[in-house]
């Protein structure tokens, strides 16, 4: 069966506009905003399909033009258009595969540096850089939500949001751990250093309906923002923490310059963290039954980025390498992500 069915989104776009033209569609603004999203989301498809087989036919149009004229002269333009025709079929035949629950929702992403001090904590600043990058090349917005920073450089830790469709089904493909090795610039003797980022990628959760959060399962605390803002940032406990008790789960938020903005972040950021949750348990089950368990830890990284013997990024999931280590680090991660979809 194919991952693209056409009819199947027609017919859904049609059932979601009859919603939309409904008297009192709008006064549940939470589900009118959940089925706008879902309209532009199938609209964008359908007109990516549409130019796609618009360029197929015109290809074909100059194939009978030339076979009717006997002429060789089309042969170069026919070559440069079947080769865009097969590149934005590729790149749309990847976003068929994005058909997980929330692959179409923002991302979370939270990068940890690993054990090792300023080397470690660099090596989180260069993935958050690269994922910015990436976000920008790709046309999400990124909105940082807290950020730890290093003693001497770099970060402890950050989380962002990169806000767009489908960003959760893309970056789902960079969680795990990543491994650098490479020659320390902080050693001054020169020595080659190894160090780890681990990184989290959850979907931004709106629906209330998907989980339940009880207030007497929650603690929450503020604190005064160790950030950017201004004279007020440390002045006023702006910043939010939020522990789900029965999970341990802790979330915190101190982007925001209001109290209630952090701490309406923060609920998005849990519940986003509590589904993942459950996804996983339910994940771990299923592999448990197959005896294929395998948990993420320190030593089993998703991918390795060499900048010295000599320089390479290979993904250890899928076996897709390249050399380009600065294209890489400059957010070009398109083909790992690709090759990760393909494969999973």
């Amino acid at each position: 069966m194919s991952p693209f069915d056409l009819a199947g989104l027609k017919g859904e776009l049609s059932a979601l506009e009859n919603q939309q033209n409904q008297s009192g569609f709008y006064n549940d603004l939470e589900k009118s905003k959940t089925v706008n999203k879902r309209i532009k989301h199938i609209q964008n498809i359908l007109k990516e399909y549409g130019e796609i087989t618009k360029h197929i036919d015109d290809i074909q149009a100059m194939l009978d033009l030339s076979e009717e004229l006997n002429e060789d002269s089309f042969e170069d333009e026919i070559t440069q258009s079947i080769t865009k025709a097969q590149d934005i079929t590729d790149i749309f035949w990847i976003k068929t595969l994005l058909k997980g629950k929330h692959d179409a929702n923002n991302a979370i992403i939270t990068i940890h540096a690993g054990a090792g001090g300023t080397e470690a904590q660099d090596w989180a600043d260069m993935l958050f850089r690269m994922y910015r990058m990436y976000c920008e090349n790709n046309g999400f917005s990124v909105t940082v939500l807290d950020m730890l920073d290093g003693e001497e450089a770099g970060i402890k830790s950050v989380t962002f949001k990169a806000e767009g469709i489908n960003a959760y089904g893309y970056l789902k493909a960079e969680k795990g751990v990543h491994r650098l090795v490479r020659i320390s610039p902080f050693d001054s003797n020169k020595r080659r250093h190894t160090s780890f980022s681990s990184v989290e990628v959850m979907p931004e959760i709106e629906n209330d309906d998907e989980v339940e959060i009880k207030s007497e399962e929650i603690k929450i605390d503020t604190y005064r923002s160790g950030g950017a803002g201004g004279q007020n940032v440390n002045k006023v406990e702006s910043a939010v923490r939020i522990t789900h008790l029965p999970t341990n789960t802790v979330v915190q938020c101190q982007n925001e310059r209001s109290q209630l903005q952090n701490k309406e972040q923060c609920f998005k950021m849990l519940r986003s963290k509590l589904i993942e949750l459950q996804e996983r348990s339910q994940l771990e089950q299923l592999q448990s039954m197959k005896g294929t368990i395998k948990k993420i830890e320190w030593g089993s990284q998703i991918r390795s980025y060499v900048f010295c013997p000599y320089t390479m990024v290979k993904d250890h999931r899928t076996n897709y390498e390249t050399g380009n280590v600065d294209a890489v680090m400059d957010g070009e991660i398109d083909g790992f992500i690709s090759e990760y979809l393909k494969k999973s």
